[in-house]
Order: structure tokens, then C-alpha cells, then sequence
């Protein structure tokens, strides 16, 4: 054979198995045979393939499910993730068909390198690219996602401000959140962030491109590289990631919405920046062998050793992601043992040339990063659909590496053998110990020492001398009672009436039924006295008695005595395999946990986050697309092992903790300084983002300079409505003083009732009762004062109002009673208003022209008019004045949206009631953020929103479930235009109850997509699925308010009365 024959043959092999691997993972076909036919059939074209195998798939009976689960726990097959940068041989271990199979593979050769030299594109990626598409095309039918929502930023660019030095969200441009997941991983490894920021494309660029792949790869890396410094520098919460996004979704030549596989992004993203960092590489390395910092950071290499139709081999093979199978393992180190060998593995140390074939792989060099896909989903052949897998898996904070090494690859063997060894005592001791645990020979089995001890109890019990029937009178009644037993009635004595009560039949009739006791069973927990506790032995001396409880006890005692030390023995065992590689040769290559991307919903549909740790805070980060939050290792565990709900880890990304240079920061090399921010940046990138931040400097002026108008247009209506009032207002002769209330009680804070915070267009009820009040007080003044002056009577009228309201103010009233309704000064006091307020408030409620209903009082109304007059501007802060009635008047509303929508929930009318419910618990938080009096009880409000949600989710998972047109169309348009909108005010504030009641609304829909459903229905289901397990925080398009009726003070008091005191009868189930 030539070399160049030879070259050709390695080269078809690693290309072979390549597709081989690829079509193993999209179709979950683990038959070799099966796959090389098919590879043979389709000429090498994965998509026809594809096709091939699901037709195929489709003829065969479909096996019950416990079969599959049993089937796909037994199959082990992996694939090795090979690097483009592999230079070393792969081993062929499959099928026995080689003629066919050289000539499927020199034509996948021949179709492949003509398009190499066409468009610079590997065959790897053009079959990535034909499954991509063969398996969308596929499923389009069932599977059919629309665009989902893009995110609308808050108008407010306040909304958006980066505080402090908070890390950097990313923006979710729809269905991106995988996007996120990753980039944010990767963002976090200084070394590689550092590695983008200062990269350089290379000098040649303008002869560039010569190919699709550099024309490609570079726009990407610049794109990368203004997003990174956008992270890094950005006044901004959060980053559009569109730009590179899209040159992204253009290489995948997929539909805009579909959604990314992360391992299959991770492997595109690090085969593009692999390309890019080369070609700089080799422009500054000319004549040597250039070194790739890409491939040096994530790139590792392994040996394969083993065994071949009794042919040993060795091989060395380059790996980026290693990929792991979950189904079937507890924890990561049970999933690398699995990974780590293949086949039968005995001949591999047995000089015999046996016909056995197997391999083990060995780590020769792990990369910095050493990145582990664990593979969650597996494609159902019996359902013909994929499927994830929910089971729990365990991984380490810190993961020591050293057992897997070439360099220990001996003494692992070793360890091995002896954790075989001890296994197999481990599952004997187990058997035996299940014999103890669940004896008898029949289906119903329980623990021999129990048996033992109700054979005792039954012994020792009091011994009975007859049949256990033979005691049963059939004629007495079943209290077993020897009394005189009644005739029963004659039918006309049944149909004659009751004697009257105390009438001597009545009596006699009494007494006989108290003589004969019934035995209710239903009713009566006490069994009769006589019957027995428990069968017991008819007759028993008391030698075999003793005999036999002697017996049971020694027993008893050998039996506990066998149980504790058989599970002695088992935790002995547990032990010493868990301590097996503990000792300190064995614990030389820590690996540290650094990422953690998890992805939450089904094979369909889903939702992608990462936990990242912080090295510097020492503590774990949740982001989640533009949501940045701190976390813990006890909610990543919750979230990432699985087996809990339908989140799941799915790539985990650990660091080498030897080499800190990963995560180190950078610092000045003159002054010693830590850079940060710009200062981190070269320059380009620094004005790139210099620029950007500008654009939000001028947004925000330009939303500031705008609200400023707003509310000095406000100012201005309300001071010309304020001066028209004056100028018709009349004004006395005398020349009064100030008036204070200092000699009132002590300072506290207070509100003001008028008529324009109710908001109506007459003020007739509201001005009705402030014009008792003010007659009240008057009178009440007038009747304690000699002097009756109008500005005696005006202080002292007053004095008497504020003490009134005070006393309002500090009484413990009941929930229904709220005195804040009543007047806007009781607010005030509770809330500790500045003094200047209370007066000014006051005193526009005695100078309102509409309460001069007599001659006195009109006298005392121009008083107060003349002293408002008096007050300069410099006394009282009117800005303060304005903002706290302003505050008064959204308290008054946040009332209003919270009677009508609890009055709306009582009435089950929950759609119309969702709004208003959610808007008053929005606005209740923000009245309750500045002080605990400012608004209603959050608990309250909360729970009846939760509640509200829960029952649309109710009514619209049943019109779903009746498969009727309208119905499913009317039942997901509730949760697609109410619900669904709703998650994230579920989310924002992380309350328990909150995020149980959203699992709860997200697990009734996800337990439809294992049911066989109509494919209209799967496909709306599918469709909907991704908007509901959004785990995003952003508030999307939301409805507006809605529109207020008016009510009086008197009207909105009472119905807030009645409803408080209705929801006081209801129990509130953890309100």
C-alpha cells in the first residue's frame, strides 16, 4: 500500500466515523449495522440518511415503554468530539461490511473535498449544516415554532442603567438565551475575554477573503470583540447581541426562531474563533509551527488503547468537548468510568490473543478549560419524537482528574480492579440483607424481625376458647349487649304518629333504646368492648409459652443482630470505594467548577441560564439573559442536578485551579493598579464603547428634559386652576396671623381629603361630609372659646379637626376599617408629613368656597383664604406640598384597582379581575417601598393575584384539554395574552410562593407532551411551550391599566369595608 493509498484510508476512516458519531446523535439509532446501511443507502448524505433511518423506524412495532426505558439504560455509545486540529489516527471498531463500506466512504471523500475546494467549508461542518436542516424540515410539521416575542426595552432608559460595577446582561433577540448561556461562560474566563478583546485580524486582511470561512470568521470575531467591550465598559444593564448573533443564525441556515442546541453552538463557536486565531498565528509565526491559543485553552488530548479482533492498538486523539451519557448514573465520576472504557476490557491485561475487542481511554493532557456535554436528550423510536432525560446526576465542586491520566494509568487499574471486587461482595451482602429485610415467599414480603415479633405477640396474647364465629348471636345486635330486645314495629305502628314527648310512650319507647347500644362502625371509632384487639391462640399452656417466646426472642435478637451487621458492613464498603481515591497521589489535578449551563423544559422547548462562579466575591452568579442576580451552590444543586422538576445541567465547564492565570484580573504593568472598565479595553474597542455610552448619556438627558416638561405642564394647569380660584374668592378686612399648631399634638405626617383627589366632576358627597366636619369643629371650638373672632374661632376650629384625625391616626383599627380612606391628613400623620403640609392641608380644607354655608363659618373660610395668601414661597416647599398629595391620590387609586379586582375575583369573573389585581399589587409595592403605612397589605394583595393566575391557568389548561377548536384557541389565547405576560412579575421579586405557583402552572403543560395528542394540538402546544418556560425577568408588551370609575370617598370606604370583611371569612390557604 502507498503512502499516499494509506493517508487516504486513515482519513476515510476518521471522516466515517465522524458520521457515524453524527447520525448516532440525531436519530438515537445505536445499531452499527443499522447506521452503515443507511450511510451506504444515502451515498453519505446525512439528511437522506436521516431519512432513511426514520422510515425505517417508522415499519417497526413499537415496543412498550418498559422495554425502551430498559433498552436505552443498556446502551452506551459515545462519541468523541475531535477538535479540527487532530493529527492523529482513529481506530475503526465497527461493523464487519468492509467493501461496502470503502466504497460509501470513497465517495463521502470525493462529494466532500470538491466542496472543500468550492466554498473552504470542512465536510464536518456541510453535514452538520444537511442534519440541521433534514431534521428541521422533518419535524416542521409537528414540531413548528413561530417567532417568538423580542423583548421591549423600558421607555424609561433610567430602567436600564448599569449599577455600580454589576456584570453586563444579555438582551434574549428571540429564542437566544442559548446565545447568552455560553457567551456569558466563556465571557468569565478572563484569560479567553482578554484573548477576544486584543485580538487583531490578521495584516493581510485586505487580501482576505479567499474563502467563505475567513469572510465569515472575521466580521464574527469583531463583532465578538464589540460585545465583549460593551460587557466590559458598558453604562448599559444589559447588551443587544444582535450583530453577531445574526452572522451566527445565518451559518446554522436555520429559521430565525429556532432554537440552538448548546453543545452544538459551543462546537461551532470554538471551530470559528479556532479558525480565526489561526490565521493570525500563522502570519506571526511564519516558518514555525504555529500555536493556536484557542486550542491550547480548550483542546485536550487522550490515548486509546485496546484491543481489536485480539489486535492491541494505541492511538492519541485530540478532544474539545468530551461528551457524557447521563441515562443510567448517579454522579459525573460514574458517567467518566462508563466514558472511559468500551467494549470488553479483559484481554486488554491478558497476554492471550483473544478474539475480544474494547478500549480505554486515557487522558494524556486535559485543556485549562475541560468541558463536559452531558447528554440529556435521546431520540424515543417507539414514540418516533426526542425525549429528555430528567434523571438526577451529581457533579463535584472540585474534580480531581488524576484517576483518568495516562501517567496513572497503572494504579488506576489497580483501584479498579479492587472497586470490582468490592462491588461484588457489595451486591452479596446486599442480597442477603434483602433477604432479612423483605422475607416470605409469597408477593407480600416484610422484615423477618417484625415477623418474629407479631409471631410473639399473637402467642402472648389472652387465649380465646371458641370459634371466633361461634360467639355471634345472629338475632342480638351487634353491640353484643344482653338486654331485652325490642319487637319490631308493625307497619302500623310505623305509620302512626309519634307519641307526644312526654307522653308515657315516649318514656317507655326512651328507656328500651337505651338499654340496646348500636355499633355504628362508620361513625364510632371505639370497637365494643368485648371484641377482641387480635386473633389469639385457642388454647396455649404455660411451659409453651415460655418455650415459645424463649425461642422468638433469641430469634429475634440472632435476626437484628445479622441485620446490623450485614448494613455495617455495606456502609464499610461505601466507604472504602469512596475513599479510594483520596489519598494525596490521587488528588494532584484539581479541577474547579466554573460554569454550569442548565436548560429548563423538554426536547422541544426549553429555556437556557448559566451559573457561573465568581472567584473574586467567592460566590455563584445566575445569568439569565439580561437578569444578572447572585446566587448559591444550594440553588444551582436545586436547578442543575435534575430528578426535582424539568431543569437539568447540560454542559458543565471546569478550569484547571492550578493555573490562575483563567481568572486572574489584569493590571497596570507601571503602576500596579488592577484595570477595570475602559481602562481594560485597547483603544479601538475603548471609543467603540465610549461611543455607545455617549448615545445613553443623551438618552437619558433627552427622557429626563422630557419628563421635566411633563411636570411643569402639570405645575402650570394646576397653579392657573389654583389662581382662577382665588381671584373668585373674596377676602376679609382684617389682617391675620399665621396660623400654627404648635401647641397641637406632637408632629407626625398627614394627607389631605379633597374632592380632586376622588377625582369628580362634582363634589358633592365628598363636600358634604368635609362641610359636617368643619361644622363640627367649628361648633365644637366655639362652644370652648369666649373670644369668637373668625381667627380665633379659625385656630381653634382647627386645633379640634387635627385632634380628631390624630386620634384616627393612632387607633388600632380592624383590616375593613382603614382611616386613610376617610381623610387624606390621616396618611399624612402616619406617614410623618413634614408640619408645613399638615397646616397648608388644613387650611385649604376650611378656605373651600363650597363649605361657606353660613355666615360664621363664610367668615372663617375667608380667614383661611386670607392666610393661605400669606404663606411665602420661601415657607413651604409647594414641590414637597404637590408630591405628597400626589402620593395620596395613588394611594387612593391603588385602593380602587384593589376593590374592584377583589370584588371581580369573588364574582370568578378572573379575567377581567387579573389587571386590576396585578396593577394594584405593582403599584401597592411602590407606595409600600418609601414607608409601611403608604400602602395595603402586599401579603394580601399578592396572594389574590397569585390566585387569580392560577385559576385562568385552571380554566385555560381544560379548554386545552377538550380538544375542541374554539376551546384550545380561546384557552391559550388567556395564557398566551394574561398568563404568560404575567411570569416575569412572578419572577422579579424571587417569593417563594410566587415561583411555586408558576412550577405549578408550568408542570400541568409540560405533563401534556407525553400524551398522544392530535398534531394540530402538538403543534399549538410546541409553539406555546417556549413563551411559558421563558425564565426571563424582562417585562415584555403589557396591557395597560385599567380605566377607573369615580367614586366618592364615602362609596369607595364602604366597599372597601365590605369586601376586606368578606375576605376575612374566607380562609387564606398560606395567605
Amino acid at each position: 500500500m502507498t503512502v499516499e493509498q494509506n493517508v487516504l484510508q486513515q482519513h476515510s476512516q476518521k471522516h466515517q466515523q465522524t458520521l457515524l458519531n453524527q447520525l448516532r446523535e440525531v436519530t438515537g439509532t445505536t445499531d452499527v449495522q443499522l447506521l452503515q446501511q443507511a450511510l451506504q443507502v444515502s451515498n453519505g448524505d446525512l439528511a437522506e440518511a436521516v431519512t432513511y433511518l426514520t422510515e425505517k423506524n417508522a415499519k417497526v412495532p413499537q415496543q412498550d415503554e418498559a422495554t425502551y426505558y430498559q433498552t436505552s439504560q443498556e446502551a452506551n455509545d459515545r462519541y468523541i468530539s475531535v477538535g479540527s486540529q487532530a493529527d492523529t489516527n482513529v481506530v475503526d471498531l465497527t461493523g464487519d461490511d468492509k467493501d461496502d463500506l470503502q466504497r460509501a466512504i470513497a465517495l463521502s471523500l470525493e462529494e466532500s473535498s470538491r466542496a472543500f475546494r468550492e466554498t473552504g467549508i470542512t465536510d464536518e461542518e456541510q453535514a452538520i449544516s444537511r442534519v440541521l436542516e433534514a431534521s428541521i424540515a422533518e419535524n416542521k410539521a409537528s414540531l413548528k415554532r413561530t417567532h417568538t416575542e423580542v423583548w421591549s426595552d423600558s421607555p424609561n432608559p433610567h430602567d436600564r442603567k448599569r449599577m455600580d460595577n454589576c456584570p453586563v446582561g444579555l438582551k434574549n433577540v428571540g429564542n437566544t438565551c442559548w446565545f447568552s448561556a455560553v457567551i456569558q461562560s466563556l465571557f468569565n474566563l478572563l484569560e479567553f475575554q482578554r484573548l477576544v478583546l486584543h485580538y487583531s485580524p490578521p495584516a493581510r486582511v485586505h487580501d482576505l477573503p479567499r474563502n467563505l470561512k475567513e469572510h465569515r470568521n472575521l466580521p464574527f470575531m469583531q463583532e465578538l470583540r464589540n460585545l465583549f467591550s460593551l460587557m466590559v465598559g458598558s453604562k448599559r444593564k444589559y447588551v443587544d447581541p444582535s450583530s453577531a448573533v445574526e452572522i451566527l443564525k445565518d451559518a446554522f441556515k436555520s429559521s430565525e426562531s429556532q432554537q440552538q442546541d448548546v453543545s452544538e453552538f459551543t462546537h461551532k463557536l470554538l471551530d470559528w474563533l479556532e479558525d480565526a486565531f489561526q490565521m493570525k498565528a500563522e502570519e506571526d509565526r511564519e516558518g514555525e509551527k504555529p500555536k493556536n491559543p484557542m486550542v491550547e485553552l480548550f483542546y485536550g488530548r487522550f490515548l486509546a488503547v485496546g484491543v481489536l479482533e485480539g489486535k492491541k492498538f494505541e492511538n492519541t486523539e485530540m478532544f474539545g468537548q468530551y461528551p457524557l451519557q447521563v441515562n443510567g448514573f448517579k454522579d459525573l465520576h460514574e458517567c467518566l468510568e462508563a466514558a472511559m472504557i468500551e467494549g470488553e476490557i479483559e484481554s486488554l491485561h491478558s497476554a492471550e490473543n483473544s478474539a475480544k475487542s474494547g478500549q480505554e481511554h486515557w487522558f494524556s493532557e486535559l485543556p485549562p478549560v475541560l468541558t463536559f456535554e452531558l447528554s440529556r436528550f435521546e431520540f424515543n423510536q417507539a414514540l418516533g419524537r426526542p425525549e429528555k432525560i430528567h434523571n438526577k446526576l451529581e457533579f463535584p465542586s472540585m474534580l480531581y482528574m488524576d484517576r483518568y491520566m495516562d501517567r496513572n494509568r497503572e494504579t488506576t487499574r489497580i483501584k479498579r480492579e479492587e472497586i470490582r471486587r468490592l462491588k461484588e461482595h457489595l451486591t452479596l451482602l446486599q442480597q442477603r440483607l434483602e433477604r432479612y429485610l423483605s422475607y416470605g415467599s409469597g408477593p407480600k414480603r416484610f422484615p423477618l424481625a417484625d415477623v418474629l415479633q407479631y409471631a410473639m405477640e399473637f402467642a402472648s396474647s389472652k387465649p380465646v376458647c371458641t370459634s371466633p364465629v361461634e360467639d355471634i348471636d345472629i338475632s342480638a345486635p351487634p353491640g353484643g349487649t344482653t338486654g331485652q330486645q325490642l319487637p319490631a314495629p308493625s307497619t302500623a305502628e310505623q305509620g302512626s304518629t309519634v307519641p307526644p314527648e312526654g307522653s308515657a310512650g315516649a318514656q317507655g319507647m326512651a328507656t328500651a333504646q337505651l338499654r340496646v347500644p348500636i355499633h355504628k362502625p362508620f361513625t364510632q371509632s371505639r370497637l365494643p368492648p368485648d371484641l377482641p384487639m387480635h386473633p389469639a391462640p385457642r388454647n396455649i399452656t404455660e411451659d409453651e409459652l415460655r418455650v415459645l417466646e424463649g425461642c422468638l426472642h433469641r430469634w429475634r435478637s440472632e435476626v437484628e443482630n445479622d441485620t446490623r451487621d450485614l448494613q455495617g458492613s455495606i456502609s464499610r464498603i461505601h466507604r472504602t470505594i469512596e475513599m479510594m481515591y483520596s489519598d494525596k497521589s490521587m488528588m494532584q489535578v484539581p479541577y474547579r467548577l466554573h460554569a454550569v449551563l442548565v436548560h429548563e423544559g423538554q426536547a422541544n422547548a426549553g429555556h437556557y441560564w448559566a451559573y457561573i462562579y465568581d472567584p473574586h466575591q467567592q460566590r455563584w452568579m445566575k445569568y439569565n439573559d439580561i437578569s444578572v442576580t447572585k446566587s448559591s451552590w444550594e440553588e444551582l444543586v436545586r436547578d442543575s442536578f435534575g430528578g426535582y422538576r424539568n431543569a437539568s445541567a447540560y454542559c458543565l465547564m471546569y478550569i484547571n485551579d492550578k493555573k490562575p492565570f483563567l481568572i486572574e484580573e489584569e493590571f497596570d504593568k507601571e503602576t500596579g493598579q488592577m484595570l477595570s472598565g475602559l481602562d481594560k479595553l485597547p483603544p479601538d474597542l475603548k471609543q467603540y464603547v465610549k461611543e455607545d455610552n455617549h448615545l445613553f448619556d443623551k438618552e437619558m438627558k433627552e427622557w429626563d428634559i422630557l419628563q421635566a416638561r411633563k411636570a411643569q405642564q402639570e405645575k402650570l394647569a394646576l397653579a392657573t386652576a389654583a389662581a382662577l380660584a382665588a381671584s373668585s374668592a373674596c377676602t376679609t378686612s382684617a389682617s391675620p396671623q399665621p396660623m400654627s399648631i404648635e401647641s397641637s399634638p406632637p408632629d407626625n405626617s398627614v394627607p389631605q381629603q379633597d374632592p380632586e383627589y376622588m377625582e369628580q366632576p362634582c363634589p358633592t358627597s365628598d363636600s358634604k361630609q368635609l362641610q359636617e366636619d368643619v361644622e363640627r369643629a367649628v361648633s365644637k371650638a366655639a362652644s370652648e372659646l369666649e373670644e369668637r373672632s373668625p381667627e380665633a374661632l379659625l385656630n381653634a376650629a382647627i386645633k379640634v379637626e387635627y385632634t380628631r384625625l390624630l386620634r384616627f391616626a393612632q387607633e388600632d383599627t380592624p383590616p375593613e376599617n382603614d382611616y386613610r380612606l376617610h381623610h387624606v391628613i390621616v396618611y399624612f400623620i402616619q406617614n410623618q408629613a413634614p408640619k408645613k403640609i399638615l397646616e397648608r392641608t388644613l387650611l385649604m380644607q376650611f378656605a373651600d368656597r363650597n363649605l361657606a354655608f353660613d355666615e360664621r363659618c363664610k367668615s372663617i373660610m375667608n380667614v383661611a383664604r386670607a392666610k393661605l395668601d400669606l404663606i411665602k414661597p420661601e415657607e413651604i416647599n409647594m414641590d414637597e406640598y404637590e408630591m405628597w398629595h400626589q402620593e395620596y391620590r395613588n394611594f387612593h387609586e391603588t385602593t380602587i384597582h384593589m376593590v374592584i379586582g377583589l370584588e371581580l375575583f369573588q364574582k370568578t369573573n378572573y379575567v377581567e379581575a387579573l389587571m386590576y389585581l396585578i396593577y394594584s399589587y405593582q403599584y401597592n409595592r411602590e407606595l409600600l417601598a418609601k414607608g409601611s403605612y403608604r400602602g395595603h397589605d402586599e401579603g394580601l394583595l399578592g396572594y389574590y393575584r397569585r390566585q387569580c393566575l392560577l385559576k385562568l391557568n385552571e380554566q385555560a389548561a381544560a379548554m386545552f384539554e377538550s380538544g375542541e377548536e374554539p376551546e384550545v384557541t380561546t384557552g391559550l389565547g388567556i395564557m398566551n395574552e394574561l398568563v404568560v405576560p404575567c411570569i416575569p412579575l412572578l419572577l422579579v421579586h424571587d417569593v417563594e410562593r410566587d415561583l411555586l405557583a408558576m412550577e405549578d402552572m408550568r408542570n400541568r403543560w409540560c405533563s401534556y407532551l407525553g400524551q398522544e395528542m392530535e398534531s394540530n394540538l402538538q403543534e399549538k402546544l410546541t409553539d406555546f411551550l417556549p413563551k411559558l418556560l421563558d425564565c426571563s425577568i424582562e417585562i415584555k408588551s403589557f396591557h395597560d391599566p385599567p380605566k377607573l370609575p369615580t367614586f366618592s370617598t364615602l362609596e369607595l370606604c364602604e366597599r372597601f369595608s365590605h369586601i376586606m370583611a368578606t375576605l376575612g371569612r374566607v380562609p387564606t390557604d398560606g395567605r
